[in-house]
């Protein structure tokens, strides 16, 4: 099943709908915002390029990740659509997947303030549990076999980022040891910019298509469905998603590339790169396997991974341990918020 983008416009006119369309393209012009610049941090930190070029690139390759990667595979906006039970009344549902976008905006704002690379993924997906648990009136919200997912993905984002950016790097060392060390770092400057393309393409493949479920969701409640196992993604939707993104790219991320390209590890332009490469693979296997992975915490593992092939103590730990405790409170915070903003709101309907 899909939706025209007459038949979007057309129930823009019901005042839940409208709300919750307006925070969810928020939801996705605050990831564009905070999350994006993980993709150029490491980019920018080593000089390979201009901070404002970078953010250009990004914007522009997120764009073609939303695009493209939903065309060609959309299992991570499957997995997302059917994560949580949002069914029975559809109007009183609406209304807790409103709340549920409202959590996601109010939390990773606070984070960005605080210049922490929180997950926007992680932060989608416990905002969704809270409100859906509120929603059904306890865990019967949930559904197990695709949450599951998230634990794989959780899993992937930070064991296997960590083991690629050490492997990734230990092999470049190993393969390049001769090379002259001008021409290397002229090399890797170019090698690092296509890779933080990348990196960021990735990031709209696996983001874009969380959101663009989430989307899809709120279509079928307004217009009454809440029961469709089937749907294919519009390519008007993919498009809408991918301009925001890109958008929220455009407004820059300074406070997090600082954090995660310059404060956590010090990084050459090969590092760089292999961080980059390492992560950008990564979320290409989340993606084909249909795992909602969080680019957040692949990017920032595959770079502890990277500083710590060289020794433990090139990694800046207490920026390691901030970021660690954000992505642990990320779950029950966010949770907490969408549960209560969702008991709020069906109150009010």
């Amino acid at each position: 099943m899909t939706i025209s983008m007459v038949d979007f416009l057309s129930q823009l006119s019901n005042p839940v709908f409208f709300v919750t369309t307006a925070l969810t393209l928020a939801v996705i012009l605050v990831n564009g915002w905070t999350d994006a610049p993980n993709a150029i941090a490491t980019c920018v930190s080593t000089r390979s390029m201009d901070v404002r070029k970078a953010i250009w690139m990004a914007a522009v390759f997120n764009f073609f990740g939303v695009l493209l990667m939903t065309a060609l595979n959309a299992t991570v906006a499957h997995t997302i659509y059917h994560m949580v039970d949002f069914g029975g009344d559809t109007r009183v549902a609406l209304a807790a997947l409103c709340a549920a976008m409202l959590a996601i905006v109010l939390w990773a704002t606070a984070a960005w303030r605080f210049g922490i690379p929180t997950s926007e993924s992680h932060a989608l997906i416990a905002g969704l549990s809270g409100a859906a648990i509120a929603l059904q009136g306890g865990f019967s919200g949930i559904n197990a076999s695709e949450w599951i997912k998230v634990i794989y993905g959780l899993v992937l984002s930070t064991a296997l980022g960590f083991a690629a950016g050490y492997a990734a790097v230990r092999g470049i060392e190993l393969l390049f040891c001769g090379l002259d060390r001008a021409y290397a770092r002229l090399l890797f400057k170019h090698a690092q910019v296509a890779a933080a393309a990348g990196m960021a393409f990735m990031h709209g493949a696996q983001d874009g298509q969380k959101f663009m479920g989430v989307f899809l969701l709120g279509l079928f409640l307004s217009g009454g469905q809440s029961g469709t196992d089937l749907f294919v993604i519009p390519v008007w939707l993919m498009v809408l998603c991918s301009l925001v993104m890109a958008l929220g790219t455009s407004v820059g991320g300074y406070r997090i590339i600082k954090s995660v390209g310059m404060d956590m590890v010090k990084l050459e332009k090969h590092q760089g790169f292999a961080a980059d490469l390492a992560a950008a693979l990564c979320l290409l296997l989340a993606s084909i396997w249909g795992l909602p992975v969080s680019t957040t915490h692949t990017k920032t593992t595959a770079i502890m991974g990277v500083g710590a092939a060289r020794r433990l103590s090139c990694v800046n730990w207490r920026i390691v341990g901030e970021m660690i405790l954000t992505w642990v409170l990320t779950f029950p915070g966010c949770g907490l918020i969408g549960y209560l903003m969702a008991r709020l709101f069906i109150h009010m309907v």
